[in-house]
C-alpha cells in the first residue's frame, strides 16, 4: 500500500509506529506510481547507480569539452593534480562529483537526482561512501531510496528547481539527499538521517542560481562538488548527535521563503549574479555569435 508524507514529522511517526526502515514506505510509493513490482524498482535502482558510475568514468576517461568551451575537463585536472590538500579520499568525492556534472553539461546520459543541474552530487557522494566503507550495493539502493524520499518532501514544501528557487533548491536538496543517504548507510536513526538534511540546507538557504550564458556550466559544475563535501559535513555532524537545533521541517519551510522572496534574477534567469558580470557577459555574448569559437576567456 502506497504511503505519502507532506512532512519529514510524518515520515518519522509512520516508521516508528509501524516499526519499517525508513527505506521502505518510499519502495512502496515508487511501486505504485509506476506500477513495478519491488524487484522491478531494486532494478531500476541498480540501472540508475549503474548510469551514475557510468558518467563518472566518462567524466574521468572521455573528452569533456563543452561547445561553450566553459568546461574543459576540470574532473581530469583534479585527478592528476600531484596536490592533495585534505586527503585522497576527499580529492576522490571532488572530481567524481564534477565528472558526472561534466558529463550532462558535454550532453551526455546522466541521472537527474533531483535534477541535472545538481546530477554530480549523488554520484559522487554514493560511489565515494560505498569505496571508503566497503558497502555492499543493497545499502546504496536503500539510501537511494532514503534520498528520493527526501527529494519528495522537499519538492512538497519549498522546490527542487532552480528557476523557482534558485541554486538553493537544485544542490541544495541534491545535497540533503546526499546527506541523508551517507547517515543512512553508516547506521544513523532516523533523528540523525533528519538533522543531516536540516544542517545541509543551513548551510546552502539563500543560494542563487546564476548560470552564465544561461547553461548549466558555470558556476553550477564547481558548485556540485561543494554541495557534496556539504553533504559528508552534515551527515558528520549528524551521526555525531549534535543536533539541527531547528527541526527539519522548518528548515524547509524557510527555504520555500527565501526562494519565493528571492529575485527573479537569481532564478535561472541569467540576469543576476555572476552571469550578469563584465566576464559573464563577455562570454554570454561570445555563446550566441559563435560557440564553436570559445577557446578561453581571458581579455
Amino acid at each position: 500500500m502506497q504511503v505519502t508524507f507532506e512532512s519529514f514529522t510524518e515520515w518519522q511517526e509512520y516508521c516508528q509506529k509501524s516499526g519499517e526502515p525508513i527505506w521502505k514506505p518510499v519502495l512502496a510509493y515508487e511501486m505504485n506510481l509506476r506500477n513495478r513490482t519491488e524487484n522491478q524498482v531494486w532494478d531500476g535502482l541498480s540501472a540508475a547507480y549503474s548510469v551514475m558510475k557510468d558518467a563518472i568514468e566518462k567524466g574521468l576517461t572521455q573528452n569533456m569539452q563543452s561547445i561553450s568551451g566553459m568546461i574543459d575537463n576540470g574532473a581530469k585536472k583534479i585527478k592528476n593534480t600531484p596536490i592533495t590538500v585534505l586527503s585522497e579520499e576527499f580529492k576522490m568525492l571532488i572530481y567524481r562529483s564534477i565528472a558526472a556534472k561534466e558529463v550532462n553539461s558535454c550532453m551526455g546520459r546522466i541521472v537527474a537526482a533531483p535534477t541535472a543541474g545538481a546530477s554530480g552530487i549523488l554520484p559522487g557522494v554514493l560511489t565515494t561512501l560505498q569505496d571508503i566503507h566497503q558497502l555492499s550495493n543493497q545499502t546504496i539502493y536503500e539510501s537511494m531510496l532514503v534520498a528520493a524520499g527526501i527529494a519528495l518532501i522537499i519538492e512538497q514544501r519549498a522546490s527542487i528547481a532552480g528557476a523557482v528557487g534558485g541554486c538553493q533548491a537544485e544542490t541544495g536538496t541534491a545535497a540533503a539527499m546526499g546527506a541523508g543517504a551517507i547517515v543512512y548507510a553508516l547506521g544513523g536513526n532516523i533523528y540523525q538521517i533528519f538533522d543531516s538534511v536540516a544542517i545541509t540546507i543551513m548551510n546552502m538557504l539563500g543560494l542563487i542560481c546564476d548560470p552564465i550564458a544561461g547553461l548549466v556550466e558555470v558556476p553550477c559544475v564547481k558548485r556540485n562538488a561543494s554541495a557534496s563535501v556539504i553533504a559528508f559535513a552534515s551527515a558528520q555532524i549528524a551521526l555525531a548527535g549534535d543536533s539541527s537545533i531547528i527541526p527539519v521541517d522548518e528548515v524547509i519551510d524557510v527555504m520555500g521563503e527565501v526562494g519565493q522572496s528571492m529575485d527573479n534574477r537569481y532564478k535561472e534567469t541569467a540576469l543576476g549574479g555572476l552571469a550578469a558580470t563584465p566576464t559573464g557577459k563577455k562570454i554570454a555574448e561570445k555563446v550566441l555569435k559563435n560557440p564553436s569559437e570559445i577557446t578561453h576567456y581571458e581579455e
